[in-house]
């Protein structure tokens, strides 16, 4: 399941220009190319209707084909990611916060302090 969350952390950093997600995108540029139909497709097209669910409505078609890719409790836990996913990329963007600038130790000092 960790390869899924995966697939939808890389397409919905991609989104908001984070910079590690532009780094990853540059190393998963070969995977992209690898794509074949099937659970990764699925996942993606799945990640794009639930980010963008206020236009598309996550189609019907689009369901269908993640139904028949995942279990219900995989397609349950890959839109959990998603969700979870876009609430960190809203709340950063909310926040200002500049991308490539968090640093786990400086963070963790500045609670404990």
């Amino acid at each position: 399941m960790y390869w899924l969350a995966e697939i939808a952390r890389r397409r919905l950093g991609r989104g908001r220009g984070c910079g590690r997600a532009a780094h990853l995108e540059r190393a998963c540029r070969r995977e992209r190319l690898e794509l074949q139909q099937g659970r990764e497709r699925a996942a993606l097209a799945w990640t794009e209707a639930i980010t963008l669910i206020g236009s598309s409505h996550a189609s019907d078609e689009i369901y269908e084909e993640a139904r028949k890719e995942f279990t219900e409790e995989e397609l349950v836990n890959l839109t959990i990611a998603i969700v979870a996913i876009n609430g960190w990329n809203r709340l950063a963007i909310g926040f200002r916060t500049v991308p490539g600038t968090y640093q786990p130790a400086a963070a963790q000092n500045a609670v404990t302090s």
